[in-house]
């Protein structure tokens, strides 16, 4: 397993050793000592799983209290998966980054606690997998406004976009609850 930096400091895409032959393939998406090796958090308390169809966008998400880190993956099909850094304290608050993520790649992304996530499908359908470090606390999640100039992502959009109700009434980053300091795991 290997960490890849990205453009923000905390945010890393982990690429598997990818074991293959006439049979198919192997990897480990997690391991608790080489995450723990590497300086990234171990303790996780709740696996998610979702699919959606092409031109789906979810995000941008976060939880005030209780916020999670999270290890995206694609588990079928394509994504564009994205954080963005909402710690007022960070030199990159409101920066983001971008990664595909595919059963090509086989990469997963990790996104500290901290960070606002989103992600459009790009393939027919795709199936996203995600370890988190805390519970989901559906009173405290926010969303931010997926296409707020102020952020500016340039999401890779191939046709219609299909957007959630919560997703379409996310708050511009100026004018949401961000993170005063980084959460702390």
């Amino acid at each position: 397993m290997q960490l890849i930096q990205t453009s923000l400091k905390d945010v890393f895409l982990v690429e598997p050793k990818v074991f293959g032959d006439e049979r198919g393939f192997f990897l480990e998406s997690y391991n608790e000592a080489d995450f723990k090796a590497m300086g990234l958090p171990t303790h996780f308390v709740q696996d998610n799983h979702s699919g959606s169809r092409k031109g789906v966008l979810r995000g941008l998400h976060y939880q005030l209290k209780q916020p999670q880190g999270k290890l995206v993956r694609a588990l079928r099909g394509e994504i564009f998966d994205v954080a963005v850094d909402l710690r007022q304290d960070s030199a990159q608050f409101g920066q983001w980054f971008g990664a595909v993520l595919n059963t090509v790649n086989r990469h997963s992304l990790w996104i500290p606690a901290g960070f606002g996530h989103g992600f459009l499908t790009m393939s027919d359908f795709a199936e996203v997998a995600y370890k988190a470090t805390d519970f989901y606390a559906p009173a405290h999640e926010r969303s931010i406004l997926w296409n707020d100039p102020a952020i500016g992502i340039d999401w890779p959009i191939d046709g219609e976009l299909i957007l959630s109700a919560k997703d379409k009434v996310g708050l511009r980053l100026a004018d949401a609850e961000t993170y005063p300091t980084s959460p702390l795991l």
